[in-house]
């Protein structure tokens, strides 16, 4: 499995793993990119990077909750960021779904 290069950033990590593993990649190269957006969306509300002082600060970064979505291309496990002082639920998930848009949960293990 593709470990992260302190120097490489997660595009360059995703492109590893995709050229690494082909297609059958593509959930780990998803998850790499799905929990970067959502780290950055976090950012955005939050009003500073991780570690930033600044005036425009609305609330602080408060680690993370594992979830795990079922998708097309396999289950990616992503990162959900957590806060203080503010509310924040990344926009492109929706809070207790197990399943990727446009998929439907049949059973508790599996989403078609």
């Amino acid at each position: 499995m593709t470990q992260p290069n302190h120097e490489s950033t997660p595009f360059d990590l995703m492109l590893q793993v995709l050229d690494e593993n082909g297609f059958g990649g593509m959930a780990h190269a998803i998850e790499i990119l799905v929990n970067e957006a959502i780290k950055i969306e976090r950012a955005q509300v939050l009003g500073a990077q991780p570690y930033e002082r600044t005036s425009e600060r609305r609330g602080y970064a408060n680690g993370f909750k594992p979830k795990t979505l079922a998708t097309r291309v396999g289950s990616i496990q992503l990162q959900v960021p957590q806060t203080r002082n503010v509310e924040f639920y990344p926009k492109s998930l929706e809070r207790g779904d197990r399943c990727a848009p446009g998929q439907t949960t049949r059973s508790l293990d599996r989403c078609e």
